[in-house]
């Protein structure tokens, strides 16, 4: 999948041109002002055809002079209580729109989008009626709402849907729970365990939660924040204890405990009034005395499907923070369903996926001692740290512009030497700390910012290699660069208004930068060049393996139920690994010049495409796919280009500063 050669021979003119001042030899950075948006396109005629294109139904549209009744896929629920979108088309441009009797604009291509208040119901009928001259197409949808739990009409009530933690618990036994519960406003509510024990619970006067779609899209954050407290949240602390039945102290064994621990019962009172509920969760002890140890794999089967590394995270179900080599050697300290708890060092913890944990036989002793001297091997192409250590222990590597610190936990520092290897130009010096009992940090200073690393076992010795910078040339700073484009998704993408499908859009997008980078030197690997899907992991491992030094994930944008689209919307790029963030910075600020869109900005998240260690990687969400004018201009052949030299202007960009900062 590795392109090379030019492909381009002329482009086209309705850029705008794609001078020499840009990206050649002389290289100028962009004016400051944003490009107009291309021209409306063409209005859509045709016979009226009335279509849904979200939320997702079981098919079928409605024709002039008919009325369609259509239902939602199986299992679909409209996930918020307040308002939602719904989009798709007219196929013609003329139409007039109304849903539920309320006007919607449609847009020149016939798509529209409507943002609907919901009922207080369980169900959201939609009437949908669309009419062009004295042509009318009607559609009538049905969608199940997600709702929330509705407090019986009664003097006292508990909501057993809210009891947080639930399920299959762990804990050590210096520990304890915070506990969770909705119940009626102005009750005193009590937790009873066995053998008659209580504890109450206190109102908790937090501020409301922000939805979650409003925290990463939105761009009125103030107005969200201001949420008030619940009124109907309970909170409390558990002790740990579980009492002194023996038989409750459970060691945690794989995969499930085996009988209920007669967790507590939970009190609601108002006046003479009451009501009970069992709380659903089976508690167990961590024997810190008897350690389960456990080897840490993704790919235990030898499947090859994975990309060898188990991730961790500060808290169940949380970000990636660390990234452990298969083979791994952890100790358990606690687990909650599916989330194993390892303890790394006296201070600190991860969770990892039970499906990645596998237990050693009863006895193994967990790996501790002490980090020996460190050897550096310095290569063409990358330094290699090789650290000696009693085990497969978990580690950590933090980066900063011209630092990695490692963090070794459970092993303390006997580090007598540190052998250079020679006095290359890119290790300024190598150092190591003790900062707690059980935590050994080495650390690398560099003269050069950092471009990318990965870590490998080779027997108990940890490989840190490091990935020398390539010589950039800021006047041609494409010339002679290995860029990974990645079109994303199939088998999934979202879809606009008028069917046009994500993957294809991006596909295309991918071509046009792919040409562009050829004609300025670079070379281009595509992770896909056709319809075929492409495993996730695997599209990394393909920039990876081609030597790509910088990969770019092009995407089109969407939004989650309960989220305004007419507020939040427009051009963003995020970015994992902080060496990334100047690479996601200029890939936005050519975006939003060439698309003239709101500027959403760039931000850090959590995802695939740009995890990858070894390179700097960006993800681009151009425009969203879901709003009929960003549709029209990702559809287009001119708005594909201009997303495409968007790619290639903020590419070149972030190449030329860091071929500036190192010269």
């Amino acid at each position: 999948m590795l392109r090379a050669g030019s492909l381009v021979a002329a482009l086209p003119l309705a850029l705008g041109g794609v001078g020499c001042s840009v990206l050649g030899p002389s290289y100028q950075p962009m004016p400051s002002g944003p490009f107009e948006p291309p021209d409306p396109p063409p209005v859509a005629s045709g016979p009226l055809e009335l279509t849904i294109a979200y939320p997702p139904t079981t098919g079928g549209s409605a024709r002039s002079g008919e009325i369609v009744d259509l239902t939602v896929e199986q299992d679909y629920r409209i996930q918020s209580q307040d308002s939602t979108f719904i989009f798709g088309s007219v196929a013609r441009g003329d139409a007039q729109l109304r849903v539920n009797g309320h006007p919607v604009p449609v847009y020149p291509t016939g798509g529209w989008i409507a943002w609907l208040k919901l009922p207080d119901d369980s169900v959201a009928q939609f009437e949908i009626v669309a009419t062009a001259g004295s042509e009318t197409a009607t559609l009538l949808l049905s969608a199940p709402i997600a709702r929330r739990y509705e407090p019986p009409d009664s003097v006292v009530w508990i909501d057993t849907t809210s009891f947080h933690p639930t399920g299959d618990r762990w804990i050590r036994r210096d520990e304890g729970l915070e506990l969770v519960v909705r119940a009626v406003p102005g009750a005193r509510v009590y937790g009873v365990l066995g053998g008659g024990r209580t504890i109450e619970f206190l109102p908790d006067t937090s501020a409301g939660k922000i939805p979650l779609g409003e925290r990463v899209f939105g761009t009125r954050v103030e107005a969200v924040e201001q949420l008030p407290a619940p009124t109907d949240r309970y909170v409390t602390w558990w002790s740990g204890r579980l009492g002194p039945d023996p038989d409750l102290v459970l060691a945690p064994n794989f995969p499930a405990l085996a009988a209920d621990t007669q967790w507590m019962r939970v009190l609601a009172v108002v006046g003479a009034d009451s009501a009970w509920a069992r709380w659903p969760l089976r508690l167990g002890l961590v024997d810190s005395q008897v350690p389960t140890v456990v080897v840490l794999d993704d790919d235990l089967r030898g499947t090859g499907t994975s990309d060898g590394i188990v991730v961790g995270r500060p808290s169940p179900y949380g970000t990636y923070h660390w990234f452990f080599p298969n083979k791994t050697i952890g100790v358990v300290s606690g687990r909650w369903n599916d989330q194993v708890r390892l303890r790394l060092s006296q201070s600190s913890e991860a969770w990892v996926s039970l499906n990645e944990v596998y237990p050693l036989p009863p006895g193994t002793p967990p790996a501790r001692g002490t980090v020996a001297s460190v050897r550096i091997a310095p290569g063409t192409s990358s330094v290699v740290f090789r650290i000696p250590l009693p085990g497969r222990i978990p580690f950590r590597v933090e980066e900063w512009e011209r630092e990695l610190r490692v963090t070794l936990y459970g092993v303390a520092a006997d580090v007598d030497w540190i052998q250079y290897g020679g006095t290359d130009s890119l290790i300024r010096l190598v150092s190591f700390a003790q900062p707690a009992v059980d935590e050994t940090n080495v650390t690398v200073s560099l003269s050069r910012d950092v471009w990318g690393y990965r870590t490998r076992w080779d027997g108990t010795d940890l490989l840190l290699e490091l990935r020398r910078p390539p010589q950039i040339d800021p006047g041609r700073p494409l010339a002679g660069r290995v860029i990974a484009l990645d079109p994303g998704h199939p088998p999934l993408g979202a879809r606009g208004p008028t069917g046009t499908w994500e993957p294809d859009i991006v596909l295309g997008v991918a071509r046009k930068a792919a040409e562009l980078l050829e004609r300025y030197g670079a070379r281009v690997v595509l992770t896909r060049e056709d319809e075929q899907p492409v495993g996730l992991m695997h599209r990394p491992a393909i920039a990876e393996a081609a030597g790509a030094e910088v990969l770019v994930s092009i995407h089109a944008n969407a939004l989650p139920d309960g989220v305004n689209p007419f507020d939040n919307n427009g051009t963003s790029v995020y970015y994992f690994h902080p060496r990334s963030a100047p690479l996601a910075r200029e890939l936005n600020r050519s975006l939003v010049r060439q698309f003239g869109f709101r500027d959403l900005g760039m931000g850090r998240g959590n995802l695939a495409l740009v995890r990858s260690q070894w390179m700097p990687s960006a993800l681009t969400e151009g425009l969203f796919l879901m709003i009929p004018e960003q549709e029209a201009v990702l559809a287009s052949d001119v708005g594909q280009w201009r997303y495409a030299r968007g790619i290639v202007e903020g590419v070149a960009a972030f190449l030329r500063q860091r071929g500036l900062n190192e010269n």
